[in-house]
């Protein structure tokens, strides 16, 4: 059986890359299409595949500005010539579920979230204060065309796995499909308590992107005073820099051991924004950590209030630090919290991905999978 993996791009390691390292890992020969790939910035794991980039990548200074060529994006997966294989498999939170797949091969989507930014997400993203006059003149002849194109696509997918039981219900809204839901995967042999008191501070991880409310959690310590850290970078953090105050720290891109380490010894990590999944809360709960988090989206299926986390329920400053004032006067077992994210280790999605693609494979006669050991990026 010949198998072929289709992801949105490859320009650095989050969530939708450590699902993609497990496909990886099950099939260890099947090429890798994608959009755009800069080498060094994935895994190991993942640039042993051959990676097959689409012709966007050529275009001057798209590595800095590959976000610019959304409109680009369906015609260009479309071009991939996928009609030699038996079976595709998307990681897609963009256009990858659109490629086109041979007359009686089978495509398989896990779906990160339906593209965000075109549907419940596009005031977010392209009517803040932040975004430029020629962007939004741009999104606005171009989100129909956007939407029709996502929708139309739709069936090109056999079978949909969402993250959550919130994409879930995205794609039914959306796309009128069913999903069977499988959690992204956390590493529990790389994150892992380190049976010490923390320290003063709480803790943000994230890429910068509107929809995640940074600038939220910035103005609700500007107010408190307490220790915050920041670990990500982007443009759009000289913004948010301009805005903290001294108790707030902007580490910029760090590696994950030193993630890890900080993981490790915050108070909790804090969590404002709407996630499809949101695999940072559950890196932190491995590390035996707790989770500050706004009550919507994914996090509600990975966080149990009072058990390994405390909820907000307004999207406000105000609401997130009382929150952290109650948080402070409860108490949580790091035992008790990684236990929880023991249930989403990356060995046990494996083995669930594993037997929901047998359960496909099996009546049409491809080869089922073994049980196999998957491989970790760290």
């Amino acid at each position: 059986m010949k198998v072929a993996l289709v992801h949105d791009w490859l320009t650095g390691m989050r969530g939708g890359e450590r699902v993609l390292e497990l496909f990886c890992s099950m099939f260890p020969q099947a090429p890798i299409f994608t959009l755009f790939h800069y080498p060094g910035t994935v895994s190991k794991i993942i640039e042993s595949h051959q990676i097959v980039v689409s012709r966007l990548q050529k275009i001057p200074f798209s590595q800095t500005h590959y976000r610019m060529m959304l409109p680009f994006f369906p015609s260009a997966v479309e071009s991939f010539d996928l009609q030699e294989f038996d079976c595709i498999i998307s990681t897609s939170h963009a256009v990858a579920k659109g490629a086109i797949k041979g007359r009686n091969s089978l495509s398989i989507c896990y779906s990160h979230t339906p593209m965000r930014y075109i549907w419940d997400q596009y005031d977010t993203y392209f009517k803040s204060p932040q975004t430029s006059c020629t962007v939004r003149f741009v999104m606005s002849f171009c989100k129909d065309y956007l939407q029709s194109w996502d929708f139309e696509t739709r069936n090109r997918v056999d079978y949909y796995i969402s993250n959550s039981r919130f994409v879930s219900q995205r794609i039914r809204t959306i796309y009128n499909r069913d999903s069977t839901v499988i959690p992204a995967p956390v590493d529990c042999r790389f994150y892992t308590p380190a049976g010490t008191d923390p320290d003063n501070f709480y803790l943000i991880v994230n890429a910068p992107a509107p929809y995640k409310r940074i600038d939220l959690a910035i103005e609700a310590f500007n107010q408190n005073g307490r220790r915050l850290i920041v670990i990500g970078g982007g443009k759009q953090y000289k913004a948010l820099k301009k805005q903290a105050k001294q108790n707030i720290e902007f580490t910029g891109r760090i590696s994950d051991e030193d993630v890890r380490d900080h993981y490790r010894r915050c108070k909790a990590i804090v969590f404002p924004g709407v996630e499809d999944f949101g695999l940072v809360p559950l890196e932190v709960q491995a590390c035996g950590r707790p989770v500050i988090a706004f009550a919507k989206g994914g996090v509600l299926e990975t966080v149990i209030e009072g058990v390994n986390g405390h909820f907000f329920h307004e999207q406000t400053s105000e609401s997130l630090n009382q929150a952290i004032k109650t948080f402070e006067i409860m108490s949580f077992s790091p035992d008790i919290i990684r236990k929880r994210a023991l249930e989403f280790d990356v060995l046990e999605i494996e083995k669930k991905l594993r037997h929901y693609l047998n359960s496909v494979f099996w009546p049409k006669g491809f080869p089922l999978l073994d049980k196999g050991t998957v491989q970790t990026a760290c």
